[in-house]
């Protein structure tokens, strides 16, 4: 007796890609995952390996255009929504004009829509209202120091900054470390803390810090993550975080 036939399985899912470009030494892959909503795929490509630590130098290092080019090209085929440069202080090294050059860069490779993580992070500020920031890093002080003249080129002022003075190995860090630097650098003129670095892990932390501080905390990643989904149109997941509250995210 023949068995009857099985439809064919229904599929696959069609799927919307965000290229992601970051440097060698990213750690948190999966941390920008939990940021996505359902249909939205995340396509991974690393910049160039660089024998440095962590600072100033290896900064200026991972944001050059040829590079980050080369890494665009090699996305372009899965022809992605959009493509971001994810690294905090390699988009935040020559300033504002740099991290807009850097994602004009990435355009010109052929990305169909591009941005920087530093670009997330003024979009957030803005679409919260924020203009006074408190600054939590895990760097050392040379970078600290420029993301401060950033974020002030970007018309915001910074109230505080506190940094761990790491020149490796950020992504171990231990939350309870780094809430208790996000509580180090806070004031109460502060309207938000932003904490820098795509290798620092944030996101079980940012609710509950706002719960405590009662204001926003915003983080490289969960920038990353939210202005290449707004870019497409998508909304993050983030349940209970103040940026995805505001009615413009």
């Amino acid at each position: 007796m023949t068995a009857p036939a099985l439809a064919d399985p229904p599929g696959p899912q069609e799927w919307h890609d965000i290229g992601v470009v970051c440097p060698f030494d990213m750690a948190l892959d999966h941390e920008l995952w939990r940021w996505m909503p359902q249909g939205v795929n995340l396509i991974f490509t690393r910049t160039p390996y660089y024998d440095q630590a962590v600072g100033l130098g290896m900064a200026e290092e991972i944001s050059d255009h040829g590079e980050i080019q080369d890494a665009v090209r090699s996305l372009v085929a899965i022809r992605p929504a959009v493509v971001t440069y994810a690294c905090t202080s390699g988009s935040f090294v020559h300033g504002v004009a740099g991290a807009r050059n850097l994602s004009k860069a990435m355009l010109s490779a052929g990305a169909p829509a591009a941005v920087t993580t530093s670009e997330g992070l003024l979009m957030a500020l803005d679409a919260l209202g924020v203009t006074r920031v408190a600054v939590a890093t895990p760097y050392l002080a040379e970078l600290t120091d420029r993301l401060t003249s950033f974020l002030e080129q970007g018309g915001k002022s910074v109230v505080s900054h506190e940094g761990l003075g790491l020149d490796r190995d950020i992504w171990k860090v231990p939350y309870a470390v780094t809430c208790e630097l996000i509580r180090q650098a806070d004031r109460p003129d502060a309207e938000a803390i932003f904490v820098s670095c795509t290798n620092l892990p944030t996101y079980d932390l940012i609710a509950h810090m706002e719960r405590e501080l009662g204001k926003p905390v915003i983080t490289a990643n969960q920038v990353t993550a939210w202005s290449a989904l707004r870019l497409m149109g998508r909304e993050a997941v983030g349940p209970e975080q103040a940026l995805f509250q505001t009615t413009e995210s």
